[in-house]
């Protein structure tokens, strides 16, 4: 055989070898779990709300078979039953080592219950919920958890427009909307054609707002035709100051003898 044909014979059987190797790592794995063990797991994630302990802790007991038994699927579920995880990632990387890519869920709002809105919509829960600052905070059905985003995010854009901001919306279980603004003044929307009804409180409110810099305590935009205000008691006028006592008399100067 010429020097050329034995190089590539021996390419050829490199080449079926790494071929055959998935092949002899499966039954490996089943007959000899323990053989060539995960000595590493990586977690690659943003760490805001995830810590790689829980993320080690969850994905740990499913990493003692051998490299070729592990099944990522488990692993993968595993993850992603952790609270702040929306999605995971499991690969293995040859020879040793179990890789977890995270996505972290980002919270939008409060919702009923104790629970959060993530930036995509969805409902998730926490423990640490309640230490969260910033957010709005929604309530309503669950069935109707689209409407209330919808509602709150038409209705954050008009008030800021007007210098007010949004603290949180309500949505009774008669389909009645009310707004709480960041100052605490509460504004009953009601439950037909809410957002036209904002739409023309807001439109006047700079007229309305000129003679009450206090702001307002509470708005009702549940008329037909208009819509009520209550604001806050008028300060006392301040009292006018006393007057001063009249000033003594000064004393005569007294003469001088020479």
């Amino acid at each position: 055989m010429t020097r050329a044909g034995a190089i590539r014979l021996a390419g050829w059987i490199a080449a079926l070898a790494l071929l055959a190797l998935p092949v002899v790592g499966v039954l490996e794995g089943w007959l000899a779990a323990g053989r060539w063990p995960v000595r590493y797991l990586t977690v690659e994630a943003p760490f805001v709300h995830v810590h790689a302990a829980e993320v080690r802790a969850a994905a740990a007991p499913l990493l003692t078979r051998g490299f070729f038994a592990i099944d990522l699927n488990r692993v993968q579920r595993a993850v992603a039953a952790l609270p702040w995880v929306a999605s995971a990632q499991v690969r293995k990387r040859w020879p040793d080592t179990v890789t977890v890519r995270i996505a972290e869920r980002t919270p939008w709002a409060r919702w009923t219950g104790g629970r959060l809105i993530a930036t995509d919509g969805t409902l998730f829960s926490v423990p640490d919920a309640a230490t969260l600052g910033g957010l709005p905070q929604l309530t309503g059905p669950d069935a109707r958890l689209a409407d209330v985003i919808a509602f709150y995010q038409a209705a954050a854009s008009a008030c800021a427009a007007r210098g007010l901001h949004v603290a949180a919306v309500d949505l009774t279980g008669r389909g009645s909307y009310a707004l709480t603004l960041a100052g605490g003044a509460r504004i009953s929307v009601g439950h037909e054609q809410p957002t036209r009804r904002l739409a023309r409180f807001l439109a006047v409110w700079p007229q309305l707002a000129s003679p009450h810099p206090q702001g307002f305590e509470y708005a009702d935009l549940r008329y037909t035709n208009g819509f009520a205000v209550k604001w806050p008691p008028e300060p006392p006028p301040a009292a006018a100051p006393a007057p001063a006592p009249p000033a003594a008399p000064a004393a005569a100067p007294s003469a001088a003898r020479v």
